[in-house]
């Protein structure tokens, strides 16, 4: 706009409400980009800090989202008027008991009504549950019957039903456009896009690039999957995590769900354990990670990218590989692994 002919106070004024407008888009940005961070926080250690200990340092460093992966009542007790949103987890060992409406009622009344100050933002009925599974045929029951007693309690508005996936559910998945629910788990997963779909509801995946690294790393090189490759490769894509992503946004797109917001509900890199598992690696990953989400990817380009970090803390009592006891980014005594800021 051409501002030429405006007075002198007029530029004056016109000046005043620009930099009071690019103050408020700025702090917008950096409000939302702070925001997209959250960290799992999964308590299958020993000696770990009290869930008001937790939930104290999740605080202390600004990071306002926690996803818990049961109905850990110490856990909701400590949340309780914290302002952290959070997305509560059904094991997957309790799916089959929520396909009774009754108990999934009982369950809604117990862990969510009873704990209305506290910021539950989405509930995970179940994590990485494979289509071939037992557990698979409850999943779509379990959900609705929690989406009924959410919806009859009036909590539709602020908490979304959904359910965490391994991005392996994706074939084709380079060039990221092919991606398309595989055959085994279309079948699985087309029923709860669309159930998703109908409640305004995201997808929720858990997504790695350091598998994906270790297990081709011909194909996805370290730069690659912690965010240091500087050029793009010949699908247009300069790391691996927006590929991985957008491989999930295209299979959504062809299961009928162009616009679904996905929820990065897992990422992380382990400390050791493994090929390319240590600090160096996992605090490069970390850090990049944080900075990466505040944007978008190349098919979703408008950001941020809600995520969250696994984990708060190394969790020793996690079964085989090694890796799975390393990725957390606090030591039991509470002090840093890693020197990163979650905003």
């Amino acid at each position: 706009m051409d501002h030429t002919f405006l007075s002198s106070r007029g530029n004056t004024a016109m000046t005043t409400i620009l930099l009071l407008f690019g103050i408020l888009i700025s702090t917008t940005v950096e409000f939302t980009g702070a925001q997209s961070v959250g960290v799992c926080y999964g308590a299958n250690g020993d000696n770990l800090p009290s869930r008001q200990e937790v939930v104290d340092l999740y605080k202390s460093k600004g990071i306002s989202r926690m996803r818990i992966y049961d109905q850990d009542e110490e856990a909701l007790q400590a949340l309780r008027g914290s302002n952290i949103e959070v997305i509560l987890g059904v094991p997957n060992d309790k799916l089959q008991s929520l396909t009774d409406a009754g108990a999934a009622n009982d369950w809604v009344n117990k862990y969510v009504k009873a704990y209305s100050d506290v910021k539950i933002k989405y509930i995970a009925v179940g994590n990485e549950v494979p289509p071939g599974d037992a557990a698979a045929g409850s999943v779509l029951p379990a959900m609705r019957n929690i989406q009924n007693a959410i919806s009859s309690a009036n909590l539709q508005g602020q908490i979304k039903v959904s359910l965490a996936i391994k991005t392996s559910l994706v074939a084709n998945p380079y060039p990221p456009e092919n991606g398309v629910f595989s055959d085994e788990a279309r079948s699985y997963i087309t029923p709860i896009v669309d159930f998703l779909k109908s409640n305004g509801a995201p997808l929720l995946a858990n997504v790695y690039t350091y598998f994906a690294h270790v297990d081709d790393p011909q194909h996805n090189s370290l730069n690659y999957a912690l965010f240091t490759q500087q050029e793009k490769n010949d699908a247009g894509y300069q790391n691996l995590f927006d590929a991985i992503l957008d491989g999930v946004y295209a299979a959504l797109e062809k299961a009928g769900a162009p616009y679904m917001k996905v929820v990065v509900s897992e990422s992380g890199w382990p400390s050791a354990g493994g090929d390319a598992a240590n600090v160096q690696n996992a605090e490069s990953y970390y850090k990049n990670l944080i900075q990466h989400v505040k944007g978008g990817t190349p098919k979703r380009p408008n950001g941020p990218i809600e995520t969250y970090l696994f984990a708060m803390f190394d969790e020793n009592r996690k079964p085989d590989p090694e890796t799975e006891r390393n990725f957390g980014l606090f030591r039991p005594d509470k002090s840093a692994k890693y020197q990163i800021s979650f905003n």
